[in-house]
């Protein structure tokens, strides 16, 4: 069995998250979508369910952490490049993220952070197990 993981973010303007994670090249899916929630679709297995605080609080039993003020996770998304790295980053700042640290480049490993509009952390990277096994 192939696991899907929904990785589901409170926001505060799920409108602004659609546009922010299609700007990645993301699609969403219509069928598990409203004018609450947008069903992003990363891949065949990974999908961001985007939900405004109200919905999201239907979820939860404690307080909704505010990412700009705290870290709540730090998402990691594989990238098949450098260059893909470096496309999603540069789609994500042009689309209403932010950078959140400079970039890493060590060990086989390359890395970018950026932000979404409402502060949730994605780590985009890319492994050369060569260099990484060097």
């Amino acid at each position: 069995m192939d696991r899907m993981i929904f990785v589901n973010l409170p926001v505060e303007d799920v409108q602004a998250s659609r546009a922010f994670y299609t700007g990645l090249g993301f699609s969403v899916n219509e069928m598990f979508s409203d004018d609450r929630t947008a069903c992003i679709v990363v891949s065949d297995t990974i999908f961001v369910m985007v939900l405004e605080h109200e919905r999201f609080a239907d979820f939860v039993t404690t307080p909704i952490a505010d990412a700009r003020a705290s870290t709540q996770v730090l998402n990691a998304l594989s990238c098949s490049s450098r260059a893909e790295v470096d496309d999603l980053a540069d789609r994500a700042l042009a689309n209403g993220g932010s950078q959140y640290r400079p970039t890493m480049d060590e060990n086989g490993m390359y890395q970018r952070a950026v932000a979404d509009p409402d502060g949730h952390v994605w780590e985009l990277m890319y492994m050369d197990m060569a260099a990484a096994g060097a």
